[in-house]
């Protein structure tokens, strides 16, 4: 489990593809240890560190995880946000994020508007009953707040801090990124559902 809040980004310096999956190795970043079975959400998707060394940690993603995200289009020189997962230490700072992405969506646009940039979504209509208005939403790992939401569309607005951040600030219109929706809906839905 995560919050959502953004450590650090860090560079994938291999993808090897083995029997339908692929293993990235991703630069530790400075400061972090890792130890072999530990949990990470890189781009929002929970991942299991099953290889450490001092320059770097290596995670394995099987063809459902390639399906439901946008990992499967990674290659060596892009950057990913990572989060270590929660402990019952920390702080949290954005919402419960699982690290399971519900589905992909493009960026339809961004715009300026003051100090922050606003950045709309096309998101495939089923998923739009669980984004709300001023709810949560994790978009590649990152906790964020919804602007507006209607069927199909939602926007969040980002500050130049987030933006620097995280790798948020690097996409353009056109570009999809993993979208995890509020669990907390989820649960509700199916609670009152039966």
């Amino acid at each position: 489990m995560f919050t959502g809040i953004v450590e650090a980004t860090s560079q994938i310096l291999r993808v090897r593809q083995a029997a339908g999956q692929l293993r990235f190795a991703i630069a530790l970043p400075r400061g972090w240890r890792l130890r072999e079975g530990e949990s990470v959400s890189v781009d929002g998707v929970c991942s299991t560190a099953q290889h450490t060394d001092s320059r770097c940690f290596e995670v394995v993603y099987m063809p459902e995880t390639l399906r439901k995200t946008t990992l499967g289009e990674r290659a060596a020189g892009h950057r990913v946000n990572l989060e270590r997962s929660l402990t019952l230490r920390s702080l949290l700072g954005g919402h419960l994020v699982m690290g399971h992405v519900d589905t992909t969506a493009p960026i339809a646009t961004i715009r300026d508007e003051g100090s922050a940039e606003i950045y709309e979504f096309t998101i495939a209509p089923r998923f739009s009953r669980y984004i709300v208005s001023k709810g949560s939403i994790a978009i590649d790992g990152t906790s964020l707040t919804v602007v507006e939401s209607r069927s199909g569309r939602f926007s969040v607005s980002l500050l130049e801090y987030t933006l620097r951040r995280t790798t948020l600030g690097e996409k353009r219109a056109g570009d999809r990124v993993n979208i995890e929706t509020d669990i907390l809906a989820k649960y509700i839905e199916k609670l009152t559902n039966h």
